[in-house]
């Protein structure tokens, strides 16, 4: 769905507890889950406004932020 939010919380709802520890303990993941959340919000509000950019650069922000959903869990999984 467009517009859709996915953030951690939303997205592992079963992992809340963990990713709550993971953002005050572990700097490295508390960056990588902001840049997650900037791209999600960026890409919302373009999905909003039937994405007022092109192609391939709206791509690239789904790809990189999907790359990093799967770095994020692969961290909270492992703690």
């Amino acid at each position: 769905m467009l517009g859709e939010d996915h953030s951690l919380l939303n997205e592992f709802p079963a992992h809340k507890d963990k990713i709550i520890e993971l953002n005050q303990t572990d700097p490295a993941f508390a960056s990588s889950a902001k840049r997650y959340h900037q791209l999600d919000s960026e890409i919302r509000k373009l999905e909003l406004r039937n994405a007022p950019i092109e192609d391939e650069p709206f791509h690239q922000l789904k790809h990189e932020r999907a790359g990093l959903k799967d770095s994020l869990y692969l961290q909270i999984t492992k703690a």
